[in-house]
């Protein structure tokens, strides 16, 4: 059913490996969203930046036409796209020029503002939105193939974010490392869902170490000891629910310094590897204890990997 006579705001977003746009309205309801992963060769690890950037100029213009006659371009007010990975001046990564070019080209023809963010802001806000987390100053954590940060984040509504970066991964990601090796045990890419589908059968008793120093974690030592573990032929099984207790503990301890040092208790969780059921619930379990005392909050798993909601309501808090 069409939405008729509303003010509705579009957001677009071009990250590694999703093609991803949505539509919300001036009460933040979601009109329409649409989101396609980029295709990645059998057996390969990922895709170049220019050919990810290849595919977003095919697949972007294609998404918008299937808007499955929700609404009428005519209604939009604002386009938002994420221009570049973080809210800095230096940075920058080649995919994010086809959700800001044609989110440029879109607005000028629209006669609406062009409003630019980042995917790390796109994700916090479709966080805030999915997760429903009531404070405005909070822990997050964004855990991805792309990104494993650990951000101290004030979010006043209709406002930018102040984002101050802890700390995070000195080498690989948490997405990189389930993607590696999930790729060498043969399951598609990206590696994560089929890695939590095959978990559930794992026995816990396989161990990967965990490092973590202060506001820092490491993956290629864990990455390391898993790509050894295939060499010698453990059960595939164990060596996915091993991966997910390492990057479970990993964040655990990380975390549990951060409630420590910073005396800040609420915090939200998103990215891709953030939807993992048994890193969720087992992050629940260890943080939301007593002796602790955090409130975790989740992006909901549809929201959680990438997507451009965040991005349309990043689009409605600045045009308002």
């Amino acid at each position: 059913m069409k939405i008729e006579g509303d003010i509705l705001f579009l957001g677009l977003d071009t990250s590694c490996y999703t093609t991803s746009a949505a539509v919300v309205d001036k009460n933040e309801s979601l009109v329409w969203h649409n989101r396609k992963l980029l295709p990645v060769p059998e057996g390969e690890k990922g895709l170049s930046q220019s050919e990810a950037l290849f595919n977003h100029l095919k697949r972007l213009p294609q998404l918008l036409q299937d808007t499955g006659q929700l609404f009428c371009y005519s209604q939009i007010q604002a386009v938002c796209a994420s221009t570049r990975p973080r809210p800095q001046e230096d940075s920058y990564m080649p995919v994010f020029t086809v959700s800001q070019n044609i989110g440029m080209v879109m607005a000028t023809s629209l006669g609406v503002p062009f409003i630019e963010t980042s995917h790390q802001e796109n994700h916090l806000r479709a966080g805030i939105w999915s997760g429903k987390i009531p404070c405005e100053e909070f822990l997050a954590l964004h855990v991805s193939g792309g990104t494993s940060e650990l951000l101290k984040v004030f979010w006043e509504k209709g406002r930018t974010f102040k984002i101050n970066l802890l700390g995070g991964t000195i080498d690989l990601h948490a997405g990189q490392f389930i993607d590696r090796v999930g790729v060498k045990l043969n399951l598609p890419f990206p590696a994560g869902p089929h890695m939590e589908r095959i978990g559930l059968d794992g026995d816990k008793g396989l161990v990967i170490p965990s490092w973590v120093k202060d506001y820092s974690i490491s993956f290629s030592g864990p990455e390391t000891a898993a790509q050894r573990l295939i060499a010698a032929r453990e059960n595939p099984s164990n060596i996915a629910r091993a991966v997910e207790n390492c990057i479970a503990k990993t964040l655990e301890k990380l975390l549990l310094n951060a409630v420590s040092k910073e005396k800040i208790n609420n915090i939200l969780l998103v990215g891709g590897v953030c939807a993992n059921t048994y890193i969720k619930e087992r992050l629940k379990k260890r943080l939301e204890h007593k002796a602790v005392g955090a409130k975790l909050y989740f992006a909901a798993p549809e929201y959680s990997s990438d997507n451009a909601v965040g991005t349309a309501l990043i689009g409605k808090d600045m045009h308002i």
